[in-house]
């Protein structure tokens, strides 16, 4: 046998696992993995480095299928390669507890770099990985010693190419010359609704042409020496690369290729076993891998330890030489947080005047800054706003990668999946700023990053109606509370600048998913109180033996504050409870639960500058606001919304 009827074989092998498996759970999408199968051999036989038996290898590349619901040719690749994916786990596609859901998901399936399906999100992802790369290129390697040499490969859709966030970062990453990037552009022409003619018209081309990215045209997507050809000569290239492979959906299914119907469910028997037929495949058994095949995929096992291998020994030899640099890059890789970085915590002294909590925050971020040089972060054109800048380190530029201050520009969805890409990556704690009510813009990636366990820290500004005469379209209502409904997600509103401090470090240790901290633009009191975020709520002060428990977050803490005070004049006993996260405090056990909100005390009101909904599992009334603010003073929207000491003290009588 010739080694190019080894290659179609291998290359029609995935077609045909990806075909069967769809086939079997009667669900799925085989049009991408038949057209696509020869640009994934491509990269992964020719291209990839990667280890299949130590999938978390920290010198491998990065493979994403930005178009996920092709995820049985993730899935086959895998399995062909010799990760831990037998192939019953195949045969199991889209079923309860298996490894091979329909979309691909990070931290599920060994091998899948990233969570994908959402169209856009790997792209964007993608981007935060070579973001990430970059930077750590630029901090560690030295010439003849370039420990940190990936590149992120993708392959995107057209589907991808329309969904704003791919726009979003494409833009930065031609901007920043991101040239570990090389994305391969499954060109089929085809969407659900049928020919992408009828919405997807312009010219890509010129489109990536124009961001500032290496543009390579292969007219035919199953010639792998043309592909070939063209990734080398994007690894070549300092731009940021996109290969556009024509295509063809579905290729070999003789009714099928080539229309929307190849796209999103099984072939049939009847038409899987005609293109089984058109391509010289055995019909039977399903699942088919001849031996011949297997055996050159799982040549990567060993080709993966040989690239460990040297990685290890030129890593040893890099320590030798630099012995600073070689243990802190070791102690970045592990993820392991330096010993006593707390200790670089601010405290703040009790003040009436206090400052906002993006004040604090921005303060945090300074002193962490020194002693977390892994640390770094912006926001989308906001950092003045945010407070996000870490002084005395540059910009991250296209010429200055060890720059530490990022400015994303006004894109805050591609922020978002930018900074998962950064936080998964490994050797670095990404955060991003903007102002609360724009987390709307970001909801997908704040999503993946919660159902993906990203250790994304995503910083959110102007946290309510406080922020004042910007008026309702920039004041967030409802987003508090959308975010708490996300599971896995961890939402942090910091009562003062001490909270603040606190908030952070839950952040920071925080590695199994991601934090949201919702600051304010006002001026908060410093409070005299123990600050344990940590526990997500506690008792600020006890007036007298509780009758009432009054609970807030944030800025509305201090106001229940001053209200306990009126109401114990009046002889009442009150507790005030700083409830700065739900998700912190449902994890503690019941016993603490109860030490702060005893069950046999129901008079229970909680005040927050948002809507009120959720509230009522911890409190019998709330204040809040079920409507969109106004433009006007901070002070005066308050006090019209019912934000006042003596309506928290009226009510907290009423009932």
């Amino acid at each position: 046998m010739t080694t190019q009827d080894l290659q179609g074989k291998a290359i029609n092998t995935l077609r045909f696992l990806s075909a069967d498996g769809v086939q079997k759970a009667n669900s799925g999408h085989p049009g991408l993995p038949m057209g696509a199968a020869a640009m994934a051999y491509a990269i992964w036989t020719r291209h990839l480095r990667h280890s299949p038996r130590n999938p978390k290898w920290p010198g491998r590349d990065r493979f994403i299928l930005s178009g996920g619901h092709g995820s049985m040719l993730l899935y086959s690749l895998l399995h062909l390669t010799g990760y831990d994916l037998p192939l019953d786990q195949l045969q199991n596609f889209r079923q309860w507890d298996s490894l091979t859901p329909g979309h691909p998901e990070y931290g599920l399936t060994p091998g899948v770099e990233v969570t994908t399906g959402p169209l856009g999100q790997g792209f964007a992802s993608g981007v935060g990985m070579a973001i990430a790369a970059s930077h750590l290129a630029a901090t560690f390697n030295n010439p003849g010693h370039e420990l940190i040499d990936t590149f992120i490969y993708a392959i995107v859709t057209d589907g991808d190419l329309m969904e704003g966030v791919s726009s979003e970062a494409a833009s930065l990453a031609g901007h920043l010359s991101l040239g570990r990037l090389i994305y391969l552009y499954d060109d089929n022409k085809i969407s659900i609704d049928g020919s992408t003619d009828l919405a997807f018209t312009e010219d890509r081309a010129m489109r990536f042409e124009s961001y500032g990215w290496h543009v390579q045209r292969v007219d035919d997507g199953n010639d792998v020496d043309a592909i070939d050809t063209a990734i080398k000569a994007a690894k070549a290239d300092p731009r940021p690369s996109i290969i556009m492979c024509r295509t063809i959906i579905g290729f070999g299914a003789p009714n099928r290729q080539g229309t929307s119907k190849a796209h999103g469910e099984p072939l049939g028997d009847e038409e899987l076993n005609a293109a089984k037929d058109n391509l010289g495949w055995e019909k039977e058994p399903r699942f088919f891998i001849p031996e011949d095949v297997l055996a050159f995929y799982r040549k990567a096992v060993d080709r993966g330890r040989e690239l460990e291998a040297d990685w290890k020994m030129r890593r040893e030899a890099y320590a030798r030489l630099f012995p600073d640099l070689g243990s802190e890059l070791v102690r970045r890789l592990s993820g392991k947080l330096p010993e006593g970085w707390e200790s670089a915590l601010p405290t703040f002294p009790t003040d009436a005047k206090g400052m906002a909590t993006r004040a604090a925050s921005g303060k945090v971020i300074n002193a962490l800054a020194p002693k977390l040089p892994e640390l770094l972060g912006g926001s989308a054109d906001l950092a003045p706003s945010n407070n996000t800048k870490i002084d005395g380190s540059p910009a991250f530029q296209k010429d200055s990668y060890a720059g530490r201050n990022f400015h994303f520009g006004v894109r805050e969805h591609a922020m978002g999946s930018i900074l998962n890409g950064m936080a998964i990556f490994g050797g670095l704690i990404p955060y991003g700023g903007t102002f609360l009510v724009f987390a709307d813009y970001m909801r997908a990636s704040i999503r993946l990053a919660a159902l993906s366990h990203y250790p994304s820290i995503f910083i959110f500004t102007h946290d309510s109606v406080g922020l004042g005469e910007d008026g309702p379209t920039h004041q967030p209502v409802e987003h508090l509370m959308s975010l708490r409904l996300i599971p896995n997600l961890v939402v942090l509103r910091p009562a003062d600048a001490n909270e603040t401090a606190q908030a952070w470090k839950v952040a920071i240790e925080r590695r199994d998913g991601p934090t949201v901290l919702a600051l304010t633009r006002q001026n908060l009191p410093t409070l005299e109180s123990p600050a344990l975020v940590e526990k997500g709520a506690y008792i600020v002060k006890d007036f007298g033996a509780p009758e009432i428990i009054l609970m807030a977050s944030g800025s509305e803490v201090n106001l229940i504050l001053e209200a306990a005070k009126k109401l114990a004049d009046e002889g009442r006993g009150v507790r005030v409870v700083s409830f700065p996260s739900w998700e912190l405090f449902e994890q503690q056990d019941e016993a603490y639960r109860e030490s702060v909100l005893p069950k046999n005390i129901q008079r229970r009101l909680a005040v927050e500058a948002g809507a009120t909904l959720g509230w009522e599992r911890y409190a019998q009334s709330v204040i809040g606001i079920d409507r969109f603010g106004a433009s006007a003073p901070a002070k005066v929207i308050f006090e019209k919304l019912g934000f006042t000491v003596e309506n928290v003290a009226a009510k907290a009588k009423s009932f």
